[in-house]
């Protein structure tokens, strides 16, 4: 199994989960991000360098320019760690929702 840590490392900036939110609409060139996120082409460049080392974007190239695109499978790896805590807050939310029927019935 691919190693999680640079895909947690990858999406804890805000910067690169909305470079992910802009490509999951469709792929886009440099030039696409640079207006979409309205920051320079570097910090963009930059930023792509890291998701592609994750495995969350990948690029291809049409004469002089480069289309990225997202790669949502090591995502996979994130929504594995977080199962856990899903099944636990929604085992919390049963309890409160029980509490809350319970508060309902004794008025």
């Amino acid at each position: 199994m691919k190693r999680a840590e640079p895909v947690f490392h990858a999406i804890a900036s805000p910067t690169r989960r909305k470079l992910l939110d802009v490509l999951a609409r469709g792929e886009r060139t440099v030039g696409d991000l640079v207006e979409a996120m309205d920051v320079t082409q570097g910090a963009v460049s930059q930023q792509l360098a890291i998701l592609e080392r994750a495995g969350l974007v990948e690029q291809r190239a049409e004469g002089r320019f480069r289309f990225y695109s997202v790669r949502p499978e090591p995502l996979a790896l994130v929504d594995q760690w977080l199962r856990g805590y899903r099944e636990f807050v929604l085992a919390r939310l049963d309890v409160l929702g029980r509490v809350l029927d319970d508060m309902e019935k004794e008025k």
